[in-house]
C-alpha cells in the first residue's frame, strides 16, 4: 500500500501564494504519474497539475503560468506552487499518484491523499 499526505493549505487573499506539498511513503516500488486535483464548493474534481516520471508537466488552463507542479523523486513528494491565486481557485485539494508496490511491481494503482483546503478571499 501507498499512503499519501497533503500539507501547504490554508487561508489567503487574492494575489498571494502557497505551497502544497504530498509526501508518499509505503511500500513504493515506483512511482509513476503524480498529480494535484482539486474540488471546488458544490462542484466535481478537476485536474490541476501532472507530472510524469519524466518530468513531463500539464496544466489546466484555469491554472497556466500561476501553478508550478514539480516532484522530489528520491523522496517521493509532489508540489503546488501557487501564485496569483484568485477565490475561484478555493475549493479542496487532493494529491493523486500511480505507483508499483514492492508486493505488486507489474500493475501501477492509483491513490489518493486526504486533501488539503486552499480558501482563496476576495
Amino acid at each position: 500500500q501507498v499512503q499519501l499526505v497533503e500539507s501547504g493549505g490554508g487561508l489567503v487573499q487574492a494575489g498571494e501564494s502557497l505551497r502544497l506539498a504530498c509526501v508518499a511513503s509505503g511500500s513504493i516500488f515506483k512511482i509513476n504519474d503524480m498529480a494535484w486535483y482539486r474540488q471546488p464548493p458544490g462542484k466535481q474534481r478537476e485536474m490541476v497539475a501532472s507530472v510524469d516520471s519524466g518530468g513531463t508537466t500539464a496544466y489546466a488552463d484555469s491554472v497556466k503560468g500561476r501553478f508550478t507542479i514539480s516532484r522530489d523523486n528520491a523522496n517521493y513528494t509532489v508540489y503546488l506552487q501557487m501564485s496569483t491565486l484568485k477565490p475561484e481557485d478555493t475549493g479542496v485539494y487532493y494529491c493523486a499518484v500511480t505507483a508499483q508496490t514492492i508486493r505488486v511491481r507489474w500493475r501501477s494503482t492509483n491513490y489518493w491523499g486526504q486533501g488539503t483546503q486552499v480558501t482563496v478571499s476576495s
